[in-house]
C-alpha cells in the first residue's frame, strides 16, 4: 500500500478560498517487486472552501483527480479559475499529480537517478517503469490510502480528469482498476488504442502537412525566411544559451506550436524575429535564441522524449518510428528541399520525437544510449484491455478536437467505439488546448454529457 508521508504535509489557503494540502506519498518503483526500490509522488489535494466549512464537510466531497497531459510534465499549482474553478465550483475536492518522474515526484534528471543506476542498460531498464501503467498503480494506491477507509463501497470511488496523455493514463485506469472510478472525463485524450507509435505518426503526418500549408500561406514571406535560416543553421555551429544545438531539424521542431492555439502566429513571429537578426547581424541573436530554447522544454522534461514513442507500445518496439515515418515526405527534410526549386517550402514538424534529438539537446545527451536501447525494447507490458473496455460500465465524457494535430481524429473516434458507456462532444472550433483556451465551454459541455439526457 502507498504510504504517506504525514510529516511532509503542509496546508494552506490561496486565493479565491482553496485551503491546499500538499500530499507525499511513497510508492514502489516495480510493483512487481513491492519490496524493492521506492519513488515518492507528489499531489496537491485542493478543497473548496466555499463548498465545505469544516472537516466534516471536506469529507462528503467528491474527489476528482486531474492526470496531466505529456508524457513527462508536472502539473503547476492551480487557482480557482478556468478549469480549475469549474470543477471546484460543481463541488468536487481535487488531486493534482505530478506523475512519476515529474516536479516533486522523484524527477528524472541525469543528476537525480539513484546510485546504482549508471549503465545505459540500468537506466533504459529505470526508465521504463515510467509510464502509464504504473503512473495509474500509483493513483490507485493513493485512491486506497485517501478513501480506501470510507464505509460506502461508492464513497472509495473517484472521477478521473484526463487532458491529453492524461485521457491515455484515464484509459489505461479503465482497463485494469474500473472499480476505482466513479465517472471519467477526457479533454483530446481518447487515446489511440494501438500496439506501437507507427500507425498514430502515419495518421497524424497529414494533419502536420495541412497545418504547415495553413501557416504558409498566412505568411507566405516565411518560405523564403525560413529557407534562409535553415541554410545558416546549417552552415555555422549556433549555439542555444544553455549549450545545446540549434540544427535545421531542431529550428523545424518549432512546429509542435502548430497544434495550439495562436501556435501558428509564434512561429512566425520567431522566424520574423531570426531572419531581422540575419539580415542586421548576420547572424541568430542571443535573444532570438534564449526564445527558442524556451519553446522546447525537453531537457529539463527529458520523460518526453524517452518516453513519448514508448507511451504507444504494446510488446512491440517503436524502433524511431517518427524519423521512418517522415522519410515518404520530402518536404520534411531539409537536404531535399534545399535542392528542389527554390521556392518549395520545408515544412515543420509536430508532436514527434526524432533520434537526432538526443545530439543536439544539451542535457538530452546524457539518455541517447538509454534511448536507443528503449526504442528497440519490445517486451513492453499491456497498457490497454480491450475486453474490458468493451463491457465499460463507468459514464466515459470526451470532448474530441475534430482537427487536433496531436490525437488524430479519426483513431480517437476508433476508441471511442471501442469504449462502452462513452459520449462525446465533437467540434472544429477549438484545438487541442481547448480546455485551456475555453475552459468554461468545454467543462459545462463535459458536466452536461455526463447527465447521459437522451431527448
Amino acid at each position: 500500500m502507498a504510504t504517506s508521508v504525514e510529516s511532509n504535509l503542509e496546508t494552506y489557503t490561496i486565493k479565491n478560498g482553496i485551503k491546499v494540502i500538499e500530499r507525499f506519498f511513497v510508492v514502489p518503483l516495480d510493483y512487481s517487486s513491492p519490496e524493492g526500490p521506492q519513488i515518492q509522488i507528489f499531489a496537491r489535494h485542493m478543497i473548496p472552501t466555499e463548498k465545505a466549512k469544516t472537516p466534516e464537510d471536506e469529507a462528503k466531497l467528491p474527489f476528482l483527480v486531474y492526470l496531466q497531459g505529456g508524457p513527462g510534465f508536472e502539473i503547476a499549482l492551480q487557482g480557482n479559475s478556468g478549469h480549475a474553478g469549474e470543477i471546484h465550483g460543481k463541488g468536487y475536492q481535487t488531486l493534482w499529480l505530478d506523475q512519476r518522474g515529474t516536479g516533486l515526484s522523484s524527477p528524472v534528471l541525469p543528476e537525480t537517478l539513484p546510485a546504482d543506476v549508471k549503465t545505459d542498460q540500468q537506466i533504459a531498464e529505470y526508465l521504463s517503469y515510467f509510464r502509464a501503467d504504473n503512473i495509474v498503480r500509483d493513483c490507485e494506491l493513493i485512491r486506497e490510502q485517501l478513501l480506501g477507509h470510507k464505509e460506502k463501497p461508492e464513497d472509495r470511488k473517484w472521477t478521473l480528469m484526463g487532458q491529453s496523455f492524461g485521457g491515455f493514463c484515464a484509459i489505461t485506469y479503465l482497463s485494469f482498476f474500473s472499480e476505482g472510478v466513479q465517472e471519467v472525463f477526457l479533454t483530446g485524450g481518447l487515446a489511440p488504442l494501438v500496439d506501437d507509435p507507427d500507425p498514430v505518426y502515419k495518421a497524424l503526418v497529414p494533419r502536420i502537412i495541412k497545418r504547415n500549408d495553413l501557416y504558409y500561406r498566412k505568411y507566405p514571406r516565411d518560405v523564403q525566411r525560413v529557407r534562409e535560416i535553415m541554410s545558416y543553421l546549417q552552415k555555422n555551429d549556433v549555439r542555444l544559451p544553455n549549450g545545446g544545438k540549434l540544427t535545421p531539424s531542431r529550428w523545424q521542431q518549432l512546429g509542435i506550436a502548430f497544434g495550439g492555439s495562436g501556435g501558428i502566429d509564434g512561429v512566425h513571429q520567431l522566424v520574423l524575429r531570426a531572419s531581422n537578426d540575419l539580415q542586421l547581424f548576420g547572424k541568430i541573436s542571443y535573444k532570438t535564441l534564449q526564445l527558442v530554447e524556451g519553446q522546447q522544454p525537453f531537457d529539463g522534461n527529458p520523460i518526453y522524449a524517452i518516453l513519448h514513442e514508448a507511451c504507444y507500445c504494446q510488446g512491440r518496439a517503436s524502433n524511431w518510428s517518427a524519423d521512418r515515418i517522415v522519410e515518404d515526405h520530402f518536404q520534411f527534410s531539409w537536404d531535399k528541399v534545399q535542392s528542389a526549386d527554390g521556392n518549395t517550402p520545408v515544412y515543420f514538424t509536430g508532436e514527434q520525437i526524432f533520434s537526432s534529438m538526443f545530439d543536439d539537446y544539451k542535457y538530452l545527451t546524457a539518455w541517447k544510449g538509454a534511448a536507443e536501447i528503449l526504442a528497440k525494447k519490445t517486451s513492453w507490458p499491456p497498457l490497454y484491455d480491450l475486453e474490458q473496455l468493451s463491457r465499460n460500465s463507468v459514464k466515459v465524457s470526451a470532448v474530441s478536437y475534430f482537427d487536433d494535430m496531436y490525437v488524430d481524429f479519426n483513431l480517437s473516434q476508433d476508441t471511442a467505439s471501442k469504449i462502452n458507456n462513452t459520449e462525446q462532444y465533437i467540434t472544429n472550433q477549438l484545438g487541442h488546448d481547448g480546455l485551456r483556451e475555453d475552459p468554461k465551454h468545454v467543462m459545462q459541455k463535459l458536466f452536461h454529457l455526463s447527465k447521459r439526457e437522451i431527448d
